[in-house]
């Protein structure tokens, strides 16, 4: 069973689930974290378009008035899935990361998704060696592949 971690004692932001007032606020942090990669599918209405496919999953943290850590969180009803772990970089190294990370896998649990999976750019060594760190492992038996459904995205869009 997994245990949500506690944060840094001293006064660290606790996650609430991300609703869809969060979601211009939430894309302009992704779009200054590196690391993060948005696509032109990356909108406040398909954003909120999945908040309301996964109630509750999805976290951010506030410190100061300001959103300070995010992630998305959703399933297929098989596996979980998160994207856009981020967290601002002058409050990172206090578990905050983690934090979020163990609580949507809480979430994930407590509705029978047994297994989560995560996308990470090949050159995010920073988060790569984060993930590894947590327990993550490489699928080396898997490769990612995309198709674009509308005439207008080249392979390379993200």
């Amino acid at each position: 069973m997994i245990h949500p971690p506690t944060a840094h004692p001293d006064s660290s932001p606790e996650p609430v689930p991300m609703t869809a007032s969060d979601c211009d606020e939430v894309l302009a942090f992704w779009r200054d974290m590196p690391g993060v990669g948005l696509s032109d599918a990356d909108t406040p209405d398909r954003l909120s378009s999945f908040l309301r496919r996964n109630p509750g999953l999805s976290l951010v943290l506030r410190h100061d008035g300001r959103i300070v850590g995010a992630v998305l969180c959703g399933h297929d009803g098989r596996r979980g899935y998160l994207h856009h772990l981020a967290v601002a970089p002058d409050v990172r190294r206090r578990r905050l990361g983690r934090v979020l990370v163990e609580r949507c896998l809480l979430k994930l649990g407590l509705l029978s998704i047994q297994k989560c999976n995560i996308f990470v750019y090949a050159d995010n060594d920073d988060g790569i060696g984060f993930w590894r760190q947590n327990g993550w492992h490489d699928r080396s038996d898997l490769k990612v592949m995309q198709r674009p459904l509308s005439p207008g995205h080249s392979q390379s869009d993200q």
